[in-house]
């Protein structure tokens, strides 16, 4: 919540500044595959905030981060920087023509930044002995669990995390050919 308030103030700003009708601000999760949703680990939430994407619909087009810098690049005027983001699909769907200059105004939350799970929490004393020295430490699977069920309840079963980024591989395909690895994904 803490990075919903500071983005909301960044926008607030910005949006109240003389830079807001030719402003685009780009926002996206830094690791995306630590916290799957119920559709595929791989997939994130990213906003395009600026006055020409406020259209009151959601764009569900399949973009990846490259997609942003691309955007980005289309929108700065320059050239596509590798081979990767020359290729990738640019976010014009996100975005309109007729631009929506009114300015954004932050809300404050109602509920405490300092807020956290009390001691009783499901999984809070496997959460305790977690290690969040670094990022990455603490073990994924068991940390999506401890957040499901703080979330939902303890007793409703967390759905499994989807890693399909292709359809699974056919029975016959199993074997491989020759000296060449079989790669099984979604498994």
């Amino acid at each position: 919540m803490i990075t919903d308030v500071a983005v909301g103030r960044v926008v607030d700003a910005v949006s109240h500044s003389p830079y807001w009708k030719n402003t685009a601000i780009f926002i996206t999760e830094d690791d995306a595959q630590n916290g799957p949703d119920h559709v595929d680990a791989h997939r994130t939430t990213s906003l395009v905030v600026s006055p020409y994407t406020q259209t009151g619909e959601v764009d569900s087009t399949m973009y990846s981060t490259v997609s942003m810098m691309r955007t980005m690049e289309l929108l700065a005027g320059i050239g596509p920087l590798t081979q990767f983001d020359a290729l990738a699909t640019p976010m014009t769907a996100s975005f309109t023509s007729a631009p929506n200059l009114n300015p954004f105004t932050a809300i404050t939350p109602s509920q405490s930044l300092d807020e956290v799970n009390a001691a009783n929490a499901p999984m809070a004393a496997a959460s305790a002995q977690m290690n969040f020295t670094e990022a990455d430490v603490a073990p994924e699977q068991e940390l999506n669990q401890a957040i499901w069920a703080s979330v939902k309840r303890a007793d409703m079963p967390m759905p499994a995390p989807k890693h399909a980024v292709s359809p699974e591989v056919p029975d016959e395909a199993e074997e491989g050919d020759g000296d060449q690895p079989t790669v099984r994904l979604g498994e």
